[in-house]
């Protein structure tokens, strides 16, 4: 009995704290920039960002920060009557070429420094 109640405890605290730890779009947001200019994100041909190297919240950033261009992606598709696809494409590109030199961006499946 004794065990399954530090286990329940155990379960409990680990379940309360995780939403405490995930990271909101803003403080994403937030920390773009420096993930990228660490070279930790960059940005892909498909309108999304990429982890480049798995340290800190790389992944966290990229994960809150694509969920958010894909819903963007999504309601501007529907909006103009055409495919998500082509947004994204198109949205790509834009942001390949709005990335500052000596960031990194995705050419042809390799991560390049700009």
């Amino acid at each position: 009995m004794k065990t399954y109640l530090k286990l329940a405890s155990l379960l409990l605290a680990l379940g309360l704290a995780l939403p405490a730890a995930a990271m909101t779009l803003n403080e994403a947001m937030s920390a773009l920039g420096t993930a990228k200019s660490a070279g930790l994100l960059g940005e892909k041909p498909d309108g999304y960002l990429g982890v480049v190297e798995s340290r800190g919240d790389a992944e966290e950033i990229a994960s809150q920060i694509n969920q958010a261009r894909r819903a963007e992606y999504h309601r501007v598709a529907k909006q103009n009557g055409v495919s998500v696809g082509d947004v994204e494409a198109i949205a790509g590109k834009k942001a390949i070429e709005k990335t500052p030199p000596g960031q990194i961006i995705q050419l042809n499946g390799n991560w390049v420094r700009k």
